[in-house]
């Protein structure tokens, strides 16, 4: 025991051991202590608690009541000490290596991207991080082949070959240009803030790809209603849609990360949630199912991740 009554994380280790070993003399051959050095450390651990913690017999020892609740705390505490030092170990050791990320178009991707690779380079200087954009259905192939360590896409759902950890859900918007357009209201909207999925696509759309997952949603949705959208042009470039919308070529729906990055480019786009039915997409980090993750990449992952999520809180 230290000065001021606190535990010396030593003397627990060594009653763990003895219970587990269930003998004091063995104990002190394994921990290299000499026997009755040993025994005073029990005693002052016994007289910490004023409780016996052991039961002596000629065939060894067994924990009391009260040697069992502090066995129980004692493993708690010495699997903490060790999950310290190993992270304490980790911080003098510099990851170094390639990693690859590659994010879907029209994601949270290009919103964090430059974030992410100022985090690494102050944080994992030794990390050399290639950042790459490009469409969803491609990206998985890349990842399924370890041609990029992992991405951040929209969760396509069935494909056992991949794992996936959703950051974010994001339902899909109307981006649009036209001052004229007035939604309906009808059903209890806000029209100055809600457009039904029928009047929406009232409008000439400019969108993105049949491969694209947003897309995907879209028209599975319209299929079940029984709707049809009058497509002008395709692309999945924020730049390319802003500039569509601005030029009245059509509108377009997106989900709200990428809907407000068109705005940034055209501040008085609208924008208004699709209800009746609304539509939602899951944003999530895509790894491969089969090819386990280096240590960078971990280390890219967890970084992401913690980008991903500070972003969805706020």
């Amino acid at each position: 025991m230290t000065k001021g009554g606190i535990m010396d994380i030593k003397r627990l280790y060594a009653f763990a051991r003895i219970v587990d070993i269930g003998s004091i003399t063995r104990a002190a051959t394994i921990l290299r202590i000499a026997q009755p050095a040993l025994s005073q450390q029990i005693a002052a651990l016994e007289a910490h608690f004023g409780k016996p913690l052991l039961l002596r017999s000629k065939r060894g020892v067994v924990p009391t009541e009260a040697g069992r609740i502090l066995y129980a705390h004692c493993q708690q505490i010495i699997k903490q000490m060790e999950r310290a030092e190993l992270d304490i170990s980790r911080t003098s050791e510099a990851l170094t290596g390639f990693v690859s990320v590659t994010f879907a178009p029209l994601s949270l991707g290009p919103t964090i991207a430059v974030q992410l690779m100022a985090e690494v380079k102050r944080d994992f200087p030794g990390i050399m991080l290639h950042v790459n954009e490009n469409v969803g259905g491609v990206i998985s192939e890349q990842v399924m082949t370890g041609k990029t360590d992992l991405a951040l896409i929209f969760d396509p759902g069935g494909l056992p070959s991949l794992s996936f950890e959703t950051v974010r859900t994001e339902e899909l918007y109307l981006v649009t240009h036209d001052q004229s357009f007035t939604p309906s209201g009808e059903g209890g909207l806000d029209p100055a803030k809600e457009v039904r999925l029928a009047d929406a696509i009232t409008l000439p759309m400019v969108l993105p790809r049949r491969i694209h997952t947003v897309r995907q949603v879209l028209d599975t949705t319209l299929a079940r209603a029984g709707l049809t959208v009058q497509v002008v042009a395709e692309t999945e470039s924020i730049s390319l849609l802003a500039g569509a919308v601005s030029e009245g070529l059509g509108s377009t729906i997106l989900p709200i990360s990428a809907a407000h990055a068109i705005r940034r480019r055209l501040p008085d786009a609208r924008i208004l949630r699709i209800r009746k039915p609304n539509m939602k997409v899951n944003m999530a980090i895509c790894v491969s199912g089969q090819l386990p993750l280096s240590e960078p990449a971990a280390a890219v992952r967890d970084r992401l991740r913690q980008i991903a999520q500070n972003i969805v809180d706020e």
